[in-house]
């Protein structure tokens, strides 16, 4: 992959499969998420969206830290105005949170590769994404108790991700787990070696690349929707998306290829 700088903080990448990467590249300020960086990140992620090119997104970063979450700096900046910062906090966590969301909305899968540390909003990024391998070097906190705020925004997408006990345990302590935890509480899919993270990843993009990508975007946008729903609402609506995915020409495509014992031609509609 050739890499795109959109500007010093991040760079992108794209290869003929449809891999499109996102890599934090600010090492010596631990890749915190900050205002620039969002908007970076948000830029990139709604290209990648409307792009029918890229049919999964990578979310990486450079040097020993994934992201260390908010600049706290810009936050303690935001205190000199009149209002002591409420304005601006409101507009930070405001962007944060559309941020966030944007990973969850993308029809496109978006896998988070973590190498280093993940603390507080640079968890939530992780939590936030579809899948999420790391190295067996990462690290991830959310340790905003231990300065006197809590990590609330953090803790939305931890507790969907992560059973309660275990959430409160991550934001009551503010410690570091190890992946190996992070993979058994269900915060990352797997343990990769380091030296092996970035082709794992690859090959795990590269087999969900080859999928079509409208059933790939139905699919995404009903596991989310129906996470919060009742049984029997859930069953209704899983099921008229099934029978307006069977009248899509892939799934008849698939079919008929699965029948004939041959690979399927997706024209991704």
């Amino acid at each position: 992959m050739d890499f795109k700088k959109k500007d010093n903080l991040l760079k992108t990448s794209s290869n003929s499969n449809g891999i499109f990467r996102i890599l934090l590249n600010d090492p010596k300020n631990h890749n915190v998420l900050s205002e620039q960086m969002m908007t970076l990140i948000q830029s990139s992620l709604d290209d990648a969206s409307i792009n029918k090119s890229v049919r999964v997104i990578i979310i990486s970063s450079e040097g020993p830290t994934f992201s260390a979450g908010h600049d706290l700096k810009e936050l303690k900046a935001g205190r000199k105005n009149t209002d002591k910062g409420e304005n601006y906090f409101i507009e930070i966590m405001t962007k944060c949170s559309k941020l966030m969301q944007s990973i969850v909305n993308n029809p496109k899968p978006v896998i988070a590769e973590v190498a280093g540390t993940a603390t507080a909003a640079g968890c939530q990024l992780v939590a936030s994404c579809d899948l999420a391998y790391a190295g067996k070097s990462a690290r991830f906190a959310t340790p905003g108790v231990n300065i006197g705020l809590f990590c609330s925004t953090p803790m939305v997408a931890l507790s969907r991700n992560v059973p309660n006990k275990n959430s409160m345990e991550m934001l009551l302590t503010g410690e570091l787990i190890s992946s190996e935890k992070a993979e058994k509480i269900g915060l990352i899919n797997k343990v990769i070696d380091d030296s092996n993270l970035q082709s794992y990843t690859l090959k795990m993009a590269l087999k969900i690349s080859k999928k079509s990508s409208m059933t790939i975007k139905i699919g995404k946008k009903a596991f989310y929707k129906l996470v919060d729903m009742t049984l029997s609402e859930a069953y209704d609506y899983a099921s008229k998306v099934m029978v307006d995915n069977m009248l899509k020409v892939d799934a008849e495509e698939g079919i008929d290829a699965f029948i004939e014992k041959r690979n399927p031609n997706w024209q991704d509609k």
